[in-house]
């Protein structure tokens, strides 16, 4: 299967058991005398509520249990926490909203849980549902974030006035302001990005079962690693030793952030097992999708920039309110404080930076981390704010960027928001970028499309992604009797193509026939500690932990072939997949030499390791989309987009731009479709539904063109950056950019994301009535 071990675009190995139909997901797995579990939801915003009778719902044949938020508080279960305790500016602690699995006296938004359902069937538990009897006190209701911190915004927690979760800030603000008095020319921008629901093309889904005489779960779920799980809701919800919960995750069809979190599901069919003893199993159905997984981004921003006057950019100041939803979901203030404003200065070299922001409660759905987790957010303001002082100078977009980035030579290079960025070459990217694009030759293209009476227009926006994560990874390689290797990993695939990336590289550290690896994850028994999958950590850290186990097999693997050869092991190489006695032609290769050390206690070639990940990495890159726009409908046709990246060391080329076609598309349904619209009367999610939320189909997008600048990473061994988030980064500002540009000639200097076609049509409209 594989000639080299690493840089060859190999065929991912997962694919062929998973076009075959032979994956295996968690509603796939076989639920034998399994009950169904159904979640009646809130259909209100805002409303107290003053009573709840299920009397004629438990009459339905098959319906086994009706459960309520008073009775998970009856039994001590607790609401699931957010996870991040950051301060205020002033150093009081951030306002408290953990998410109840029932809600217990209120509800907060349209698709809240208000009870569980358990039936033998799927039918019955949603038959029974239609005839529990809530009676709900409503009250007015706040959705618009623009208007959540007013004084006349309904309150959403009666303990945090004005809906505020938090005033956080970071950065020097006097620095700033001497900056920004001193400057030759400022560019101020308000700029929205827009709430995405995150619709993976698997639901979310869930099944448990409990063992009454150990005390102990097994949690089968679809989870971008399960022990967050395990350890949340043992120590947090149902306080009990972590031990008591055995999570395993399946196969995944996508999560981009969303599978991370404990939800309120979780605890359901932990607790309706425990209770009833039997398996309880639910899966989302795709409106209840819209109404239950969290969201994404929903930013309202401010931001400033300061440039002297050979237009160096000298400071950037930053406001900016982010919407949590209803309730602190695990990492919800995380993402738009310590994970976005990290990457600020992007790839240029400001002075200083100060950034502001308030984290904000409205009636919806919470929020948290969605694919970039708050860096597509501040790339997406920088890559603005960069364009609006271009156009305010009269002077070419490249050439600004270029005059202000960090130089290749620079490296290492600590930013005014404290990153040091270990490699590199931001010059060389960009100018590959626009050779590939031919940005010289755009004005041909334009008139062209004008004489035809359509607008053109170019954008740009370069990137620079902060991958994060756990601070550790563990891999262990077992060597078994049937001649295989397993590798367990603790992180977890919902769609990249790990398990070939994994591959590859214990085939290029031991020599192994890629057909001997099997890849095994997902199952917290037997892998006992793993960071999972979020922040494009997986390779570096998993692939830093592969390398350490290989390195020590490899050496336990010198000892054992010395004696199995009957030589000394200091003339033992390791050559080709085979450990050699030096000048001669005397070998056995690791699989040869495993079969020999079989025991009652595993193989003596057997090892784990854990490395330590201490520093994370920076890919970074430049896209470019050309767009034309038909001035009577407000359609907006991407003609050519392309991408050149700085991944660093690439194991596997065709994943990585499969990973980046991916984002892409993401991106592009952010900034010219999806729009989470509710309604400011009722509250109501008005697109809840692939009826009225206009994900990007294929005929939306163009081929989008993929082309490396590689500088290796070198703040770790494998020289790798993470790719996962990189097209989803990059692509929202190059494409709004590219709206406004074509824009120009209609006067348009601004338009928020999602530029629909109406929203297109109305701008032009306006104009031209002016």
């Amino acid at each position: 299967m594989v000639k080299f071990g690493l840089a060859q675009p190999v065929k991912r190995v997962e694919d062929s058991r998973l076009l075959r139909g032979a994956g295996q997901y968690t509603d796939d797995v076989p639920g034998e005398g399994a009950l169904h579990l159904h979640v009646l939801r809130s259909p209100h915003a805002a409303a107290t509520i003053t009573g709840i009778d299920a009397e004629a719902a438990r009459a339905v044949p098959g319906v086994v249990a009706i459960v309520t938020g008073a009775d998970l508080a009856a039994e001590g279960i607790a609401p699931i926490p957010c996870m991040v305790p950051i301060k205020n500016q002033d150093g009081t602690p951030r306002a408290q909203a953990d998410r109840p699995a029932l809600a217990l006296g209120a509800v907060r938004h349209v698709g809240e849980p208000v009870a569980y359902i358990v039936a033998e069937t799927a039918q019955a538990a949603r038959d029974a549902a239609e005839l529990v009897d809530v009676r709900y006190d409503t009250k007015p209701s706040i959705t618009d974030l623009a208007s959540a911190m007013s004084d006349s915004a309904p309150r959403v927690h009666d303990d945090a006035p004005a809906n505020r979760v938090f005033d956080w800030a970071v950065g020097d603000a006097a620095k700033v302001d001497e900056l920004f008095a001193a400057a030759a020319h400022v560019t101020k921008l308000r700029i929205v990005n827009n709430r995405i629901v995150v619709n993976s093309l698997e639901p979310r889904a869930a099944r448990a079962e409990f063992d009454a005489a150990s005390g102990r779960w097994t949690l089968t779920t679809n989870t971008q690693g399960g022990w967050l799980l395990k350890d949340c809701l043992a120590g947090a919800v149902f306080k009990v030793e972590p031990a008591k919960f055995r999570v395993i995750t399946p196969d995944v069809g996508g999560g981009f952030g969303m599978k991370l979190f404990v939800y309120p599901e979780h605890v359901m069919v932990c607790h309706a097992a425990r209770k009833l003893g039997r398996p309880v199993k639910w899966t989302s159905e795709r409106s209840e999708a819209f109404l239950s997984d969290t969201h994404g981004r929903d930013h309202i921003t401010i931001g400033e920039l300061a440039l002297d006057a050979d237009h160096r950019i000298t400071a950037m100041r930053v406001t900016d309110t982010a919407n949590m939803g209803a309730y602190l979901s695990n990492f919800g203030p995380f993402i738009p404080t310590l994970a976005g404003t990290k990457v600020l200065a992007s790839v240029y070299g400001m002075k200083a930076i100060h950034a502001r922001v308030f984290g904000v409660f409205t009636n919806t759905v919470p929020v948290d981390a969605y694919r970039g987790a708050g860096r597509p957010e501040s790339n997406y303001l920088v890559e603005r704010l960069i364009d609006a002082a271009a156009r305010e100078l009269g002077i070419d977009r490249a050439e600004l960027r270029r005059i202000n980035m960090v130089p290749a030579s620079a490296m290492p290079f600590t930013t005014a928001m404290a990153q040091t960025y270990d490699s590199g070459d931001f010059h060389k990217v960009l100018d590959h970028a626009l050779d590939m694009i031919d940005w010289k030759g755009f004005p041909v293209r334009r008139a062209k499309s004008a004489a035809a009476g359509k607008r053109r227009g170019i954008g740009m926006a370069y990137y620079l992604e902060a991958t994060g994560g756990a601070p550790e990874e563990r891999a262990e390689i077992r060597f078994t009797r049937d001649g295989h290797v397993d590798v367990y990993v603790g992180t977890q695939s919902t769609g990249q193509g790990h398990e070939t990336a994994y591959v590859q590289l214990v085939n290029d550290r031991l020599g192994i026939d890629p057909d001997k690896i099997r890849v095994r994850q997902g199952d917290t028994d037997t892998i006992p500690q793993g960071g999972g999958t979020g922040g494009a950590r997986s390779l570096y850290s998993e692939g830093q932990a592969i390398a350490l186990t290989t390195a020590t097999i490899l050496e336990k693997g010198r000892k054992a072939a010395a004696d199995h050869l009957e030589a000394a092991e200091a003339d033992i190489v390791f050559q080709d997949g085979a450990f050699r006695i030096v000048g001669t032609d005397r070998a056995i290769d690791v699989i040869t030499l495993a079969a020999d050390l079989h025991g009652d206690q595993g193989n003596a070639l057997d090892t784990a390791e854990i490395a330590k990940i201490e520093k994370h990495t920076f890919p970074n890159g430049c896209h470019i989309a050309e767009v034309e726009i038909d001035p009577e409908t407000g359609v907006t046709s991407v003609l050519r987009y392309l991408v050149c990246d700085d991944v660093g060391t690439i194991v596997n080329p065709m994943i990585v731009r499969g990973q980046v076609h991916g984002g892409v598309a993401q991106g592009l349904g952010q900034a010219l479709l999806e729009n989470t619209a509710y309604d400011p009367e009722s509250g109501q999610l008005v697109a809840g539904s692939l009826m009225d939320y206009a994900l990007p189909r294929a005929d939306d997008l163009p081929d989008i063109e993929v082309e490396f600048v590689s500088v290796p990473c070198a703040s770790n061994p494998l020289g790798v950056k993470g790719a996962g988030e990189a097209g989803a980064v990059g692509s929202p500002p190059a494409l709004i950019n590219a709206v406004i540009d074509a824009l120009a000639v209609d006067g348009i200097r601004e338009i928020d994301m999602p530029a629909t076609p109406e929203r297109v049509w109305q701008a032009i409209s306006a104009r031209q009535a002016a």
